[in-house]
């Protein structure tokens, strides 16, 4: 390879550079998911033993190098071990491109009415409620901890289910494809406890959990004020009407089918 320039007895080459880059954009792509958060500490330590170690190969310091490599191969174990959770946010920003989704089926014919309808009626009886849309990659997991039906989704089953007498109303209905997955599902709970001072309660924080971690919508109704929330990507929307949750769900589907159909034409074009 094309040789740039020497560091003392370093020789530096274009592929170097390149590989540099690559290895810096990965780091700082990861950091920048888990800064301020207590992995953080955690990485810069990482880093550090990573920097030194490549100090004493270059240098050939073999005892300084092994020990350095036997500690780094252990912290990346623990690093993996100790904070999945950030690990699996980075995973959920690389699904969440739209390039992902080309590849994968996910109908949304006549999901939007059924949603709004049932939510609305069950905030009218003020029904608690919880329905988690699965956008791309599955939530097979979190499925498997409750009920699996794989029901086409109608608003009457939906009813029926979140009944307080049911034995399923408890928990999150997963939807996925048109169809009611599951239910009476348990939710990773958010860390957030409240919002502009008001706080949230177990259902709440349910759905907003499950957004933080997979590529879903997250619709809640409170039992106790009957009012309808929504949550994406992290973020909660509260105090929604009827036709502001319709609305949001057909600019969110619809927005994606654009996107999908913007690549293909793009593609097009560029033969």
């Amino acid at each position: 390879m094309f040789e740039l320039f020497k560091i003392g007895f370093i020789t530096v080459s274009l592929l170097d550079v390149i590989d540099i880059a690559l290895v810096t954009f990965i780091f700082y792509k990861l950091y920048s998911v888990i800064r301020g958060t207590i992995a953080a500490q955690i990485f810069y330590g990482l880093v550090i033993v990573l920097i030194l170690s490549f100090i004493a190969q270059a240098a050939n310091l073999k005892a300084v190098g092994w020990l350095l490599k036997l500690i780094s191969d252990i912290w990346v174990i623990a690093f993996i071990i100790l904070f999945q959770p950030e690990i699996r946010r980075l995973l959920v920003l690389v699904g969440r491109s739209p390039l992902l989704r080309i590849f994968i089926k996910n109908d949304e014919t006549g999901l939007t009415d059924i949603i709004t309808e049932t939510a609305f009626e069950l905030a009218q009886h003020q029904h608690g409620a919880l329905m988690v849309i699965v956008r791309s990659v599955g939530i097979r997991g979190i499925a498997e901890t409750g009920e699996i039906l794989n029901a086409r989704i109608s608003k009457s089953l939906l009813r029926t289910i979140f009944f307080p007498r049911s034995p399923l109303h408890d928990g999150a209905v997963i939807i996925h494809n048109n169809l009611i997955e599951a239910a009476r599902c348990t939710l990773p709970l958010s860390s957030v406890m409240s919002i502009d001072g008001i706080s949230l309660g177990m259902r709440h924080r349910a759905g907003l959990g499950i957004s933080e971690q997979a590529d879903v919508i997250s619709i809640i109704v409170s039992e106790e004020t009957g009012s309808i929330s929504i949550a994406e990507a992290g973020k909660l929307k509260r105090g929604l009407s009827k036709e502001t949750l319709r609305n949001y769900l057909s600019s969110s589907f619809s927005s994606e089918l654009k996107g999908i159909k913007g690549i293909f034409e793009q593609l097009k074009k560029n033969r």
